[in-house]
């Protein structure tokens, strides 16, 4: 089984910016979050990580080794690291929801994350077939591993929304994926 972990809370989550790359901590909040999805996800045999700190620090309470893998960094934002979602302009919008060719400023493009991610999920496939696999990630890749599992040729990545701290699991049957859940965060209780 692959379980798909958005990481924590960080004070950027909290003020609506866009993060992509910038290499926040959690913020107390988050790490909350974190110690409620090492008690939710149940046995995890392999934990794998995006090498950005929030998804690091929320793979903590697992307190198991952590394999980090680059294919899980969050979409590249470019310019519009630490913008808020406001400043992005309407045209921008319609032309990046628009077309997944559609690269922000110095970033990366939806179909360049959709092609790293499943190249991950691909590398993953066999050992989550035997074992339980978390991995602790983003909202793009997530976004880009049901993508993947749906197996759709189409950029579905605004047609979903993942939520802080969620849980999406995906089973793998006779080498496919099946997604089993998305978007869990029913193991978030408020102080």
């Amino acid at each position: 089984m692959l379980l798909i972990v958005r990481h924590g809370r960080t004070v950027a989550n909290a003020e609506g910016l866009l993060q992509g790359r910038v290499d926040n901590p959690l913020d107390m909040e988050g790490i909350r979050q974190a110690e409620q999805i090492g008690a939710a996800l149940g046995p995890i045999d392999v934990v794998v990580s995006s090498p950005l700190r929030r998804a690091l620090q929320t793979a903590e309470p697992l307190g198991l080794p952590c394999r980090v893998d680059e294919r899980w960094i969050e979409l590249d934002y470019g310019e519009w690291d630490e913008k808020p979602i406001g400043e992005i302009t309407k045209e921008e919008w319609i032309r990046w929801r628009s077309d997944p060719a559609f690269t922000p400023p110095g970033g990366e493009s939806l179909e360049e994350l959709d092609r790293r991610v499943a190249l991950g999920c691909d590398a993953l496939l066999p050992e989550a077939e035997e074992s339980n696999v978390a991995v602790f990630t983003h909202v793009s890749p997530i976004k880009s591993a049901v993508t993947w599992a749906l197996g759709t040729g189409e950029q579905i990545s605004w047609n979903l929304s993942v939520g802080q701290a969620q849980i999406t699991r995906i089973a793998v049957r006779d080498g496919r994926p099946v997604l089993t859940s998305f978007n869990e965060t029913g193991h978030l209780k408020k102080p």
